[in-house]
């Protein structure tokens, strides 16, 4: 386990006191940093503040160890600290740590999984950013089609134990049912079960592989590219760094960003507004990147209509 001690960055001072924010994660922690946490601490510096001066951060790892996380989370209530910002899984073991520390999620479907009561009127004390809504599976499913028309069953991997990842992989039955495609569930809850999945699907091999974006998913991205490019067989990711490390195909939000705009939320908060009247925000773009590198690899040719509509096109 990766425990962080008071790292400095930015805040406001009350009173001559320096803010203290808790900051919670799944993933081993590593350096350099990721560029999520880059990127939210760039957020900080570009609101001005002084990293070790107005605000420490005390950063808890569970390293992949998720029944560490409600310990974790009691750690950082029992150290006071000013709020909490939580992704994923992290955010339930948080906000059962507390309820009244404010707690600035970047997550998927914060209504859905029962987080917050609106997106508008969060209310309680969490608010932050969605990684968008269930919907998106049908979208990706959509592009995948449109890319590799052959595609007639597809194995979904995502995380059981993930708020929000259930609701994404039920609202995919329709969209598949329209496009004429089976969905095949790949479901794993820890890492170890990656390689049971992998296993499942060479013995019973698809026509495509997506994954439902999550702090275990996404950090496996890699490892899942690189699986499913020796297996030949196209993917479609949540995550716009999986097609960057050698997946075929992703269309998200950019990540970085969103933990870029967590840093305003906690601006607001250390100076004084509730999570409850600060509404979640969703992301608004949307990133589609192909990578030909790996279609010519796997021997794809991908349709000239959707390399036209792809944001980025890796060669």
């Amino acid at each position: 386990m990766l425990l962080g001690g008071g790292v400095g960055i930015a805040g406001t001072q009350q009173q001559g006191k320096v803010p203290r924010i808790g900051y919670l994660v799944l993933p081993a922690l590593v350096d350099p940093p990721s560029q999520e946490r880059q990127a939210f601490l760039q957020g900080l510096r570009e609101l001005g503040y002084v990293e070790g001066k107005t605000v420490l951060i005390e950063y808890r790892s569970a390293a992949w160890n998720r029944e560490l996380l409600p310990d974790l989370a009691r750690e950082l209530v029992d150290l006071k600290v000013d709020l909490i910002i939580a992704t994923g899984l992290t955010v339930g073991a948080a906000k059962d740590a507390s309820k009244t520390i404010p707690i600035v999620m970047v997550g998927p479907d914060p209504v859905g999984t029962g987080l917050v009561a609106s997106l508008a009127r969060p209310g309680g004390n969490i608010t932050g950013l969605s990684f968008g809504a269930p919907d998106l599976g049908g979208k990706r499913l959509e592009l995948l089609k449109e890319s590799v028309r052959k595609v007639s069953r597809v194995a979904v991997l995502w995380n059981s134990a993930a708020p929000g990842s259930e609701a994404e992989w039920k609202a995919m039955q329709p969209s598949a049912e329209a496009l004429g495609i089976k969905l095949e569930s790949r479901a794993v809850s820890n890492a170890d079960e990656f390689t049971r999945a992998f296993s499942d699907m060479s013995r019973k091999r698809p026509d495509g592989l997506i994954t439902i974006m999550d702090s275990l998913t996404s950090s496996y991205n890699k490892i899942i590219a690189d699986w499913a490019l020796q297996a030949r067989l196209p993917t479609m990711f949540g995550y716009a760094a999986a097609a960057e490390a050698g997946g075929l195909m992703s269309y998200a939000p950019r990540t970085p960003d969103l933990f870029r705009r967590a840093a305003y939320y906690v601006d607001r908060i250390l100076k004084g507004t509730k999570p409850a009247d600060l509404p979640v925000e969703q992301p608004t773009k949307f990133e589609f990147v192909i990578n030909l590198k790996t279609a010519e690899q796997i021997g794809l040719t991908i349709p000239q209509s959707v390399l036209f509509r792809a944001d980025k096109v890796i060669k």
